[in-house]
């Protein structure tokens, strides 16, 4: 299924440039994922500190474009440039999970917002998140297959964080905006794993 994560490539097009500058610099892309973390834990903790402000709700989007931005710049220095580690590749999936709890869960803080929902998302992400790695352990590939993969969770959180940070009231809306993309979330579970079983298997042929 289509899922944002398809745009990837084009997305990195266009960074190529300024990863090559990080990398001439001497900036690592272990230091990359790092900062990637970080910038969420910002964004978090300004959403938890001010749960009634708009002005940490509207920085979310921006903070979900340059982490996504980081995200793939991580990768291609790691890719590109001979950074490849095994470290970086435990940064990488540990600190992508992570950050996404730190960045999403203070949004169940914010009036009218149903925090078992958030948190039921963030949880349903580290899973969908789970079973992607999972393909590597059986001989698969990593999967991201969609419908909810992580770039189309920052979309969705990202969405929700515009509109309450314009003044859009919390109400029914957000309950299902929330709901949907849990339910797809379990959709996406179940169709990495059939993927990942699917391509193990015929590996094994």
């Amino acid at each position: 299924m289509a899922t944002i994560y398809d745009l990837k490539p084009r997305f990195q097009a266009l960074l190529r440039p300024v990863c090559g500058a990080l990398a001439r610099a001497g900036v690592t892309a272990n230091q990359v994922t790092v900062a990637a973390a970080l910038l969420s834990a910002a964004g978090g903790a300004a959403i938890l500190w001010l749960p009634e402000a708009r002005w940490p709700l509207l920085a979310l989007p921006v903070v979900l474009f340059l982490r996504m931005a980081l995200n793939a710049i991580d990768g291609m220095l790691a890719r590109e440039h001979d950074m490849k580690s095994r470290l970086g590749a435990v940064l990488n999936e540990l600190g992508d999970v992570v950050a996404d709890a730190m960045l999403y869960l203070p949004l169940a803080a914010v009036p009218g917002v149903p925090g078992w929902l958030v948190a039921g998302l963030v949880m349903a992400g580290i899973l969908v998140e789970m079973t992607g790695v999972v393909g590597i352990q059986i001989g698969a590939s990593r999967r991201y297959d969609g419908p909810v993969g992580k770039s189309d969770r920052a979309f969705i959180f990202g969405l929700l964080a515009f509109f309450l940070g314009i003044g859009i009231g919390a109400g029914v809306w957000v309950d299902i905006l929330l709901a949907l993309a849990l339910a797809l979330s379990g959709i996406t579970v179940i169709n990495r794993a059939r993927k990942a079983l699917a391509e193990a298997d015929g590996s094994a042929k």
